[in-house]
């Protein structure tokens, strides 16, 4: 059982390997990498892939390591106390189950997607440390140990706003998703617009990857962002030549809101415009 990419997502072999390595291992897979560059998607291709159902915990800045395992409706059962309902009296009835217990409690072997732990608390990854590494863990209101049918591939992802502890970082299998290459990019492209004119594909790579590389970006465009702007580009008919004076520096290519996601990168570009424009006098 090897994960080698779908025919929907363009995996490089160093990120094949390290899936992989993860399941081997009975580890987690913690992946980094720049925001759009595939990391979300990754648990979804690997279920596909692999034939497994998955289970998808979405971190906010809120969110409790509790949640992930289970919930006790403390609210709803006193509501029905109140109105003489007769499910008060197994407390079962108000324990919802988090994405975890679901994977754990999966028929058959299932992905475990925790995706952007390092929004939580700082002590969100080592308040998991035991459910990771034991695959169980101990429900208190029902006296019950919930134990992993199968242990889960459990994929983490991280845009590393904040560190993550040591202890947690030990339990996992790393890997950073390096930005795609202009190759690996043409192929991702491929994927997603079978057929696009070579012409314009080859402009908007070079427009895309020079204005990856001006310096003093808040943001740079990322790949999904390149897919936007290229639906874009099709839609409305854009040509390949008008995207050859759009070089960083030289002009702000067309349909840039697709790129250029805030006032400062904006003002950048129109800055280095307008500098080359007053030198060209």
């Amino acid at each position: 059982m090897k994960f080698t990419g779908t025919d929907s997502y363009v995996a490089t072999d160093d990120l094949n390997l390290a899936v992989n390595a993860a399941i081997t291992l009975g580890r987690p897979l913690l992946i980094k990498g720049e925001p759009g560059t595939g990391k979300t998607m990754l648990a979804e291709e690997v279920a596909k892939s692999l034939g497994m159902p998955l289970y998808q915990w979405h971190v906010k800045s809120t969110t409790k390591a509790n949640q992930g395992l289970y919930e006790y409706d403390a609210v709803s059962r006193l509501r029905d106390s109140q109105l003489g309902d007769e499910r008060v009296h197994d407390i079962s009835n108000y324990i919802i189950k988090g994405k975890m217990w679901e994977a754990f409690d999966s028929e058959q072997q299932a992905v475990l997607l925790i995706d952007e732990i390092d929004k939580a608390d700082i002590e969100f990854p080592n308040d998991l440390l035991q459910e990771l590494d034991r695959m169980e863990f101990y429900v208190y209101e029902t006296r019950q140990l919930i134990k992993a049918k199968h242990r889960p591939v459990i994929i983490i992802t991280s845009n590393n706003e904040k560190e993550l502890p040591d202890a947690f970082l030990r339990r996992c299998f790393f890997h950073y998703i390096r930005f795609p290459e202009a190759e690996t990019m043409e192929q991702i492209v491929e994927v997603h617009y079978p057929g696009i004119k070579k012409a314009l594909l080859q402009s908007a790579l070079e427009t895309f990857f020079g204005m990856r590389e001006v310096p003093g970006l808040k943001k740079k465009p990322s790949t999904s962002e390149l897919l936007d702007w290229l639906k874009l580009l099709v839609a409305e008919e854009i040509p390949a030549e008008a995207l050859h004076s759009s070089q960083p520096g030289k002009s702000i290519p067309p349909l840039h809101g697709a790129l250029l996601k805030n006032e400062q990168d904006l003002g950048l570009f129109e800055r280095l415009v307008g500098g080359l424009h007053r030198r060209s006098r």
